[in-house]
């Protein structure tokens, strides 16, 4: 294997794990290798989770085939089998620009908008879901299809919608369809019902922690102490009252003995 084939072949493979990873899978897509293999050629299905599409319910498989000088050069898509779409050619490949290569003097087609090898497989993924409900009909891959998406909108409907109802024979077993409610939840916040309960306590018993004064340095120690000190300096206010109230009680009643024993003295000498 070539040194360029070993490099896409390794690119290919991280992102091929991204997109499959259970956090950070794009719902819309459910993707796997049609070879173990062979890491080069994946099978997709495509699916629209807006509940006002035409295409909402349906199950399109598609196959992505890349090349061996990948981000270089754009991968193909093809539906398996072909699905009806002004922007899907009658053998099922797929015509957007995100895939065309850049530079071509015969396509209007900005190079904004063409591949470069900064596009990712998640961005022509993506890109892929907004033509199935937007198509470009300025330059259709299936002139039938245009043709009735622009004049016979009813029919055009009724026909994909035909084509929505067949394609769930092709729903793999055991695989659960997203919906708009559950596809879009975060998994990479989610946390197990274990794991916030362990954080809440964390924080609970720190809390405690600090309340009980075990960190002579948190602030809840600190104030607990200014609360003694104010208290202590209470205590020893109303100690040196009592002190002086006592004191002033055992003179007072000295002072009244020797008031009483002088006018006893005065009486005994007025009587003689």
């Amino acid at each position: 294997m070539s040194n360029r084939k070993n490099t896409a072949a390794s690119l290919l493979l991280r992102q091929y794990r991204e997109l499959t990873d259970p956090k950070k899978a794009i719902p819309s897509f459910h993707i796997e290798l049609d070879d173990d293999s062979n890491i080069f050629l994946w099978n997709i299905g495509v699916m629209v989770l807006n509940e006002d599409s035409i295409y909402h319910g349906g199950y399109f498989k598609a196959q992505m085939r890349f090349p061996e000088d990948f981000p270089f050069s754009p991968p193909t898509f093809r539906f398996t089998p072909a699905i009806y779409h002004p922007n899907v050619y009658r053998d099922g490949r797929l015509c957007i620009s995100i895939l065309h290569t850049s530079g071509d003097p015969t396509s209007e087609e900005p190079d904004s908008e063409t591949w470069s090898p900064v596009q990712t497989v998640e961005s022509v993924l993506i890109s892929i879901v907004s033509l199935l409900e937007d198509p470009n009909i300025s330059s259709p891959a299936n002139v039938d299809a245009a043709v009735d998406y622009r004049k016979n909108p009813e029919q055009y409907k009724q026909r994909v919608k035909l084509e929505v109802e067949r394609s769930k024979q092709d729903i793999p077993e055991g695989f659960v369809m997203p919906t708009s409610q559950t596809a879009y939840v975060s998994q990479k916040h989610a946390e197990p019902e274990e794991s916030r309960d362990l954080g809440d306590n964390f924080w609970y018993d720190s809390d405690m922690d600090e309340e009980d004064g075990e960190d002579g340095d948190n602030i809840y120690s600190y104030d607990d102490e200014d609360d003694q000190d104010i208290q202590f300096e209470d205590d020893d206010d109303d100690d040196e009252s009592m002190d002086n109230d006592s004191v002033m009680d055992r003179k007072q009643p000295n002072k009244g003995e020797d008031e009483s024993d002088d006018l006893e003295e005065d009486m005994k000498l007025e009587n003689k």
